[in-house]
């Protein structure tokens, strides 16, 4: 019974040897078979040496021989805890920033340095502190832009070697002490205070101003109106006292033409009848124009030749 129990066992253990070679051979063509996407490259290393940087897409490896290193080439960050900062004036600050980079060169990054984000980080506190260090605390809150710029100058120098490159830094937050943020706080109410005053005398001056330009503008108008109103009245006398002239000019030339068909007789009744109404006035002088006896002449001629030819007879 024992033989013919082994002899069934055997197929067994025939199945079970192959599915552990199929296991075996899968394993190996997993890890010796990649695809590598777009954002990625795969550093190959044959026996500890790099041969080459394979990708994207479909990379065999030789198996038990080539090892092969992921890098990813998209962009990354790294976030700087908070570093306290000594200021040049003596004043600690906490300072955390993020590191922006992106690699270059797969091949350098595998084989230049062995932990690039602690690397990083350790190079940007160090090269942090001593740039803060050479800053007043004041400098060090309104400079920002600065101290962003020249940490990543430093930072990229460095990371040049490793086949990396440092995009950006970007400093998060600068928290300067406690007693510093409380007269910040009191400079900051002063400063709005006293833009709130500067404000209202800006607004007080703006509004006299307009009000004066008003005023002036309104008297030149004033006096614009009344300049016209005087040459318009100055017109109007003008037109007026050419109209009267003419007209007086025009009653004179009547008055003369009508006295040519007039005879003396007639004018010195006119004139006689004028004397009778200014001797019917008040006053106690009468004023004989000199024409009355120039008229009363022929009269006292007509008069002697009567009384000539009266004396003859």
């Amino acid at each position: 019974m024992r033989p013919r129990d082994a002899r069934l066992k055997m197929p067994e253990l025939d199945i079970l040897l192959l599915l552990l070679a199929l296991l075996f051979v899968a394993v190996v063509i997993g890890r010796n078979v990649r695809i590598v996407p777009e954002y990625q490259r795969l550093v190959i290393l044959r026996l500890g040496r790099v041969v080459r940087v394979a990708g994207p897409g479909l990379v065999i490896l030789v198996p038990f021989i080539d090892r092969g290193v992921v890098v990813d080439l998209r962009e990354q960050y790294i976030e700087v805890t908070k570093q306290t900062c000594i200021t040049k004036d003596n004043a600690p600050v906490d300072i955390d920033f993020l590191i922006y980079f992106r690699v270059v060169d797969p091949k350098k990054s595998v084989v230049e340095v062995t932990d690039f984000r602690g690397a990083a980080v350790g190079i940007a506190t160090t090269t942090l502190r001593a740039v803060v260090g050479d800053i007043d605390l004041d400098q060090v809150l309104a400079k920002r832009e600065y101290i962003n710029e020249v940490l990543r100058e430093k930072l990229d120098e460095v990371t040049a070697r490793w086949g990396v490159k440092v995009t950006a830094v970007e400093i998060r937050e600068i928290i300067p002490p406690r007693d510093v943020q409380e007269a910040m706080i009191k400079q900051m109410a002063a400063e709005r205070n006293r833009r709130a005053m500067v404000t209202e005398a800006e607004g007080k001056r703006e509004a006299a101003i307009r009000v004066a330009q008003g005023e002036k503008e309104s008297l030149i108008l004033k006096a614009e109106g009344e300049r016209q109103a005087a040459i318009l009245r100055a017109e109007g006398e003008k037109q007026a006292a050419i109209l009267r002239a003419e007209g007086e000019a025009a009653a004179l030339r009547e008055i003369d033409e009508a006295a040519k068909t007039l005879s003396s007789a007639t004018l010195l009744l006119q004139y006689f009848n004028t004397l009778r109404e200014i001797a019917s006035a008040p006053s106690s002088k009468i004023i004989v124009p000199l024409e009355v006896f120039k008229l009363l002449r022929p009269f006292e001629e007509h008069l002697e030749k009567l009384s000539k030819a009266a004396g003859t007879e």
